[in-house]
């Protein structure tokens, strides 16, 4: 638990600290990844093994049977990781050139937790449509697409669209990502306080791309529509907002969520959709003070709270404890409890590589969540741990492989190991990919960064 005693100008100081070593640390390295061979080079004869003549043969293979492209090339593990820039973090719309050091990182994050050859792709333009045709027209080099910090609400389209025009996983990190680890912090919340997902009242503070499909994921992992409040920069969600036909047409996500939760037809806004709910995710924007510490304490008993924005959270973790909260998470790593998107899509990627899935259905990205609780509760479940820490390796293999069995009991695999081969085929690839990371650096190859004052 944060102690009350640390000053608000010493946490700014902290999270100051990645920025200071960021400046230094990008131009030092020149980038975050980059392509290596990992085929064995004997000789230059392989050449003609690797590429012309030799190389001929399995382009006839693959022109007779495309399924061989997985096994004679790397699309079975490559992902784009693919955006426009115009929502890229905290920073909005700052275009795909400004963008580019973010999808680095993630793809670096793919290969190091998921052993996943990820590859930034900066798509430069903020039309949908155009966008969409973009990734369709890459797509055959990929085994899947990881849509990243795209504007709400055409990410929702974009994602839809590319979802059912494609037959490899999409996945927008921001979406499904968020939710995944979400859910998986709910789950365990709700063991350690008692109660049961299908009966407790959910507020939901903010309506963007995060906590859309937020409220899609509880729908299906079982939470009645009706127990749903959600509100938006304008209020509560409710059939006869004044805006509701505007939304029909502009937002039809949000005007989906209206039409069928807030069973109690609450009106005003987060005051009134605090009151008496037993969990609220906020995911709008930084605090502190947009959850005011009085709106807090009319909450239900053993109350579960997640501020998830970056870098400050809606409202600070002893606030809210102070008010009643039992259980408190945040997006940032320095406070207990982290919704971290990164303990999600690598593992959740490595499985639908492993079984060469169609698609990444809802329910894989549920069955992930159920996966990332399992490996805290066998930890040891306490108020401060209900989600594991990027520390806690096997969460990543462990997700893997339940996603393949997942799509495999969907029908969206190509292919069918068993549970053993899946879980033996993970650990081999993630290890191998950060042995080799180790290696590069142990012998200087990669060397240290910079200090930084």
């Amino acid at each position: 638990m944060v102690e009350k005693k640390v000053t608000v100008e010493e946490l700014l100081e902290k999270a100051r600290l990645p920025a200071k070593k960021a400046v230094k640390w990008h131009p030092f390295y020149r980038g975050k990844v980059e392509v290596m061979p990992k085929c064995a080079i004997t000789s230059f004869d392989d050449f003609g093994v690797w590429y012309t003549p030799g190389v001929a043969e399995p382009c006839r293979e693959i022109h007779k049977d495309p399924d061989k492209v997985y096994e004679h090339t790397n699309k079975w593990n490559y992902v784009a990781v693919a955006s426009d820039g115009t929502r890229v973090l905290g920073l909005g719309d700052i275009g795909p050139l400004a963008g580019l050091p973010v999808m680095e990182g993630k793809a670096l994050l793919f290969k190091y937790l998921g052993g996943v050859d990820a590859f930034p792709i900066m798509i430069d333009t903020k039309d949908a449509d155009e966008f969409i045709q973009a990734v369709k027209w890459i797509a055959p080099t990929f085994g899947g697409i990881n849509l990243e910090d795209i504007s709400s609400p055409k990410c929702f389209y974009i994602l839809e669209r590319l979802r059912e025009e494609l037959d490899i996983p999409v996945w927008h990190d921001d979406q499904q990502g968020t939710a995944a680890i979400t859910l998986a912090g709910i789950i365990n919340g709700l063991k350690i306080v008692g109660k049961k997902l299908n009966e407790v009242i959910f507020s939901i503070i903010g309506v963007g791309a995060a906590n859309v499909c937020l409220i899609r994921t509880l729908i299906k992992a079982g939470v009645p529509p009706q127990n749903i409040i959600a509100v938006d920069s304008k209020g509560i969600l409710h059939p006869n907002r004044p805006d509701i036909e505007e939304l029909k047409s502009k937002n039809p996500y949000k005007y989906e969520i209206a039409m069928k939760t807030n069973g109690e037809g609450r009106t005003g806004g987060i005051a009134e959709a605090i009151k008496g709910a037993d969990v609220c995710v906020a995911a709008s924007k930084p605090g502190p003070g947009v959850i005011k510490k009085e709106w807090v304490a009319e909450m239900a008993d053993d109350a579960i709270m997640f501020a998830e924005a970056n870098p400050i959270p809606e409202i600070w973790p002893w606030e809210a404890k102070e008010a009643g909260v039992r259980i408190f998470g945040t997006g940032r790593s320095d406070f207990p409890n982290q919704v971290n998107n990164s303990l999600g899509f690598p593992g959740i990627f490595r499985g639908a590589l492993d079984v060469r899935a169609k698609t990444i259905t809802d329910e894989m990205h549920i069955t992930a969540a159920y996966a990332i609780a399992k490996v805290a509760e066998e930890k040891g479940l306490h108020e401060n741990y209900i989600v594991p820490t990027m520390d806690d390796w096997e969460v990543f293999p462990r997700e893997a492989v339940d996603v393949a069995m997942k799509a495999i009991e969907q029908g969206v695999a190509r292919i069918k190991p068993s549970r053993q081969e899946l879980w033996d085929n993970a650990m081999r690839i993630i290890k191998t990919a950060r042995d080799k990371l180790q290696f590069l650096m142990k012998h200087g190859l990669i060397p240290e960064p910079p200090p930084v004052q």
